[in-house]
């Protein structure tokens, strides 16, 4: 039975690799328990049980702290909110300058021209996208 448990372990794991999620791990554990067990010269049904035990365990206790840690949490912020909205140029967009800046929500925000024009102080814009801490706009 040693050869079954450590094909079986051999086998999972190598489907774990395969995979993107924490999904053959556990049962990888478990088989490394039946297979110890039937080194140690335990009857087959407790090999089970042991298989069975430990996948169970490493299941309830490591995969909640494996998914925080494999899926961390994006912290939502509200910049994207401006993203749609109307601005007004309060700084003519150059890009070639690096120079512009635009007011939306109440915020002055450095801006760029998504299309790469230049866009006169005064214009009324559309927030297109957030990169790092500039808006890219297009006028309206």
């Amino acid at each position: 039975m040693t050869a079954f448990w450590l094909i079986a372990f051999i086998a999972l794991v190598a489907g774990e690799a395969a995979t993107v999620g924490l999904v053959c791990i556990w049962f990888a554990a478990g088989a490394a328990g039946g297979f110890v067990t039937a080194v140690l010269g335990g009857p087959f049904w407790l090999q089970l049980v042991v298989f069975a035990a430990v996948s169970a365990l490493t299941l309830a206790l490591v995969r909640p702290a494996a998914s925080r840690f494999a899926h961390p949490r994006r912290s939502p912020t509200n910049a994207d909110r401006v993203i749609g909205q109307v601005a007004s140029v309060t700084e003519t967009i150059d890009n070639e300058a690096a120079a512009g800046q635009v007011s939306v929500l109440g915020q002055i925000w450095t801006a760029r021209s998504q299309l790469g024009v230049v866009i006169p102080k005064g214009s009324q814009v559309i927030v297109k996208r957030i990169e790092g801490v500039k808006v890219f706009v297009e006028t309206v």
